[in-house]
């Protein structure tokens, strides 16, 4: 075991003023202490305790702590939109992150916290940028007081918007004149899993910007699957794509074939302009109370909105009759919320005598090419939908996130050893975010071929080693007071148990797994009185880890990240 270097504590001698935390976030009154008043327990909230790695991890809808839950502070107190992983669990990510504390490290050497963004569809574009917002503080934060720590970056569903957008941030950022950086120094970033990517690029593997791309990331010596087959589509939101800088070959990114979050067929333009109106309204009340005045009202302003938007920008483009860019097309772009407008450089009729010349020369011009721009705009409507009825006919909300079968849960039980995949998604994740702390621990990179093999093997031998006939409860998460005589006289405090937040709590980790005779709640989703019960049939885990979950809970109006 190698010790020394586990759980610095250092506080700091300066106030660390929080970032901006993006609008539409609910401030909460700011942090007060419990009555448990000891040192270690206050510590184990603060940024002032210090970790070889922490994940940033981001749940999905609705999966975000919330007010009741013990938030973590500045070293003086401040308030910072996240929780530790002890204080608030998630259903979906919870068996990645905390696999490298099931055992697996040197204690106290890593920890991971969880994000607070606002998780919804209400706005989903703030709650996205808030998400990426309060991501970057909590680094920014932790940097202030632990310079060495190192992080990963985890997210799922919507928070996998979250994750991509953060990460491309951090990875494209280019150093001021002193060497720093504005967020944290991309080296810090040791790796990015992304779970249901809705900016994946069509044709591209689970590791970005890796040596093999269809592997493995780089560093980590175990295959993740056989083969060099990309996952047919690409995501829901391409508007949001791009690369991840210097973060090329640290970035997992997981889609399920048939989960249209991320795997949404081409010539489907007409399901992308949804997704794209859908981002500028209110789609929780336009699924919870369908179309009333209000949200008639708010979908008829963002309609109108990109309509002018349209015709503005075909108006600032003198040659746009004989481009082939389709009204489709021209759509589809200025829906995007970052669409920022063009100049109109249409160029204004002459008049002649004083009178407004009836058709200027360049109109006439385009009256030429009126033919053959209709043809366009028909033939290109067809091809750019070949796939748009099939996707519509075959149910996508039931595909992606149907109770027991929606590929968007695909992630927790992938895994398929007879051809080429022995690990489910997340764990092949948890095994690989335990490599990296395992590594960070170590202070230095793991830099040889054997070695890599060898922490390889002993982190999937634990992720897959048999379970036992009851789950290990999941540790809360503890500290170790300030010591002054030896490294080996620790006290560690408890931590109670914080209120339960919003969503729905998980069944308890100690309770056998059983057949299954029960309905499996889905977000959103009432079970049909009289329906069979609808369970998932759950893969082995080890004791150290929580058992693998029933499918997640989180849904969407349309398929959304």
């Amino acid at each position: 075991m190698i010790v020394g270097k586990s759980k610095r504590v250092r506080v700091a001698l300066s106030a660390f003023a929080i970032g901006a935390l993006g609008a539409g976030v609910v401030i909460a009154a700011p942090w007060s202490t419990s009555s448990t008043t000891t040192e270690a327990s206050i510590e184990l909230v603060s940024t002032a305790t210090c970790y070889d790695m922490v994940s940033i991890a981001i749940g999905g809808r609705g999966d975000t702590p919330r007010e009741g839950v013990k938030w973590l502070t500045t070293p003086d107190g401040e308030r910072l939109p996240a929780a530790m992983s002890g204080d608030y669990s998630s259903d979906w990510i919870d068996q990645a992150v905390r696999a490298p504390n099931n055992g697996n490290v040197v204690p106290d050497s890593y920890a991971a916290v969880y994000v607070e963004y606002p998780a919804d569809l209400s706005s989903y574009e703030n709650a996205v940028q808030t998400g990426v917002t309060n991501s970057q503080t909590i680094m920014k934060s932790i940097t202030a007081s632990c310079p060495k720590t190192r992080f990963a970056i985890v997210g799922y569903s919507e928070g996998a918007d979250v994750a991509r957008r953060t990460a491309m941030e951090v990875g494209n950022q280019v150093a001021a004149a002193d060497g720093t950086y504005g967020i944290v120094d991309p080296s810090q970033v040791v790796g990015v899993v992304i779970f249901a990517d809705a900016g994946r690029v069509s044709g591209e593997g689970p590791f970005p910007g890796a040596e093999n791309p269809f592997s493995n990331p780089d560093g980590f010596d175990t295959k993740y699957q056989n083969g060099n087959t990309a996952i047919p589509g690409q995501g829901a939101l391409p508007g949001t794509s791009g690369g991840f800088g210097a973060l090329d070959g640290r970035v997992a990114s997981f889609c399920s074939d048939g989960d249209l979050t991320c795997a949404l067929p081409e010539n489907t333009s007409l399901i992308h302009l949804a997704a794209n109106v859908g981002r500028q309204v209110n789609a929780d009340a336009l699924q919870n109370e369908q179309l009333t005045p209000a949200t008639g009202a708010d979908l008829a302003l963002a309609l109108g909105r990109i309509a002018v938007n349209a015709f503005n920008d075909i108006a600032s483009q003198p040659n746009w009759m004989q481009s082939d860019e389709t009204f489709l097309d021209v759509l589809i772009k200025v829906s995007e919320p970052n669409y920022k407008p063009s100049t109109v450089t249409t160029p204004v009729s002459a008049k002649v005598d004083g009178e407004q010349e009836p058709i200027e020369t360049g109109q006439m011009v385009d009256l030429v090419y009126l033919p053959q721009k209709i043809f366009r705009e028909i033939t290109g409507f067809i091809s750019s939908n070949q796939n748009t009825v099939p996707v519509i006919m075959n149910d996508p909300y039931g595909l992606t996130l149907g109770p027991g079968s929606g590929h968007h849960f695909d992630y927790w039980r992938d895994a398929d050893a007879a051809n080429g995949k022995p690990l489910t998604s997340v764990q092949y994740a948890a095994a690989w975010l335990t490599q990296l702390a395992e590594q960070a621990n170590k202070g230095e990179p793991v830099k040889t071929k054997e070695v890599q093999e060898k922490a390889g093997r002993a982190a999937i031998e634990t992720i897959v080693a048999p379970a036992t006939t009851s789950a290990t409860p999941t540790p809360t998460a503890t500290t170790t007071a300030p010591v002054t005589t030896s490294p080996a006289v620790t006290t560690r405090v408890p931590v109670a148990p914080a209120p339960a937040a919003e969503a729905p709590a998980p069944a308890p980790a100690s309770e056998p797994v059983t057949t299954p005779e029960c309905t499996v709640p889905v977000e959103g989703e009432t079970p049909v009185e009289g329906a069979p019960p609808v369970c998932v049939t759950t893969t082995e885990t080890p004791a150290a880890v929580a058992p693998e979950t029933a499918v997640p809970t989180t849904t969407a109006a349309v398929p959304a990240p």
